[in-house]
């Protein structure tokens, strides 16, 4: 399949450029590679090519976070949040076959207002402590993380404000984010060939975003120990803040 039937060489190079940034941001921080994918992707590509493009570079480089603790650490992690990924994932593959029949304006709407209530939250430090583990709230959580990454690819902030509500150390937070990102990436994959987003025209473009998006976060994972994450982490939050109030305006405003 020839790639440049569905984009051109520069947008093809432009979305490579986005897909090592995401891989950078995620090596650092353990998340937001789908919503860099989104907001960047999504300034020059359709949403449906936007969507298409993030499944495989984020169902790679998840396994490979997942697996940095071992088989058995991931297992643990799974049966842990089996509440959160059961749930949400039943809502991520029922949601993934809305997609074409929601407007662009819509979709952009949608993951706009969805980062930047998210960023501003984390900006203004307002997290919620949970002293243990519920699986009333874990569920519903699971079902909101769902039901968006179904609509936009885009799951992780429920899932990071949930994990450090439970105060969950920094190494196992990353390894259970990987693991519950890369279930949900699979489900995606799946949920998307249903929904017709993943075809033949659009699997190769999301294939050769892997090594370019594995760089990044092979980059990003060195630079980690020599950055001060906290510092790093609010730049990061504030370019998302821009990116996704400039997705708001999009939708907005066409």
């Amino acid at each position: 399949m020839n790639l440049f039937s569905i984009l051109s060489p520069q947008e093809l190079l432009l979305a490579m450029a986005v897909a090592f940034a995401a891989g950078w941001i995620k090596g650092i921080v353990g998340f937001a590679m789908p919503m860099v994918f989104v907001s960047g992707l999504n300034s020059f590509l359709p949403p449906d090519l936007t969507l298409a493009g993030l499944i495989l570079p984020t169902l790679v480089t998840n396994g490979l976070q997942a697996l940095r603790g071992g088989a058995s650490a991931a297992y643990s992690a799974i049966l842990r949040f089996r509440v959160f990924l059961v749930v949400g994932g039943l809502l991520l593959v029922l949601s993934a076959q809305l997609v074409a029949l929601v407007p662009n304006s819509v979709f952009l709407i949608l993951i706009g207002a969805f980062v930047s209530v998210f960023v501003l939250f984390q900006i203004l430090g307002a997290r919620l402590t949970l002293s243990r583990p519920s699986q009333g709230i874990e569920a519903v959580i699971g079902g909101i993380a769902g039901f968006v990454g179904g609509m936009s690819g885009i799951w992780g902030p429920p899932t990071v404000a949930y994990l450090t509500a439970l105060n969950t150390p920094k190494k196992e937070q990353i390894r259970i984010q990987g693991v519950i990102y890369g279930l949900g990436a699979v489900l995606l994959l799946i949920a998307h060939q249903m929904s017709g987003i993943i075809r033949a025209e659009t699997i190769p473009f999301s294939a050769t975003l892997v090594l370019p998006a594995l760089a990044g976060m092979w980059v990003g994972i060195k630079l980690q120990d020599h950055f001060d994450q906290a510092s790093f982490r609010k730049v990061t939050l504030f370019v998302l803040l821009v990116a996704g109030l400039n997705l708001l305006r999009r939708g907005l405003m066409g």
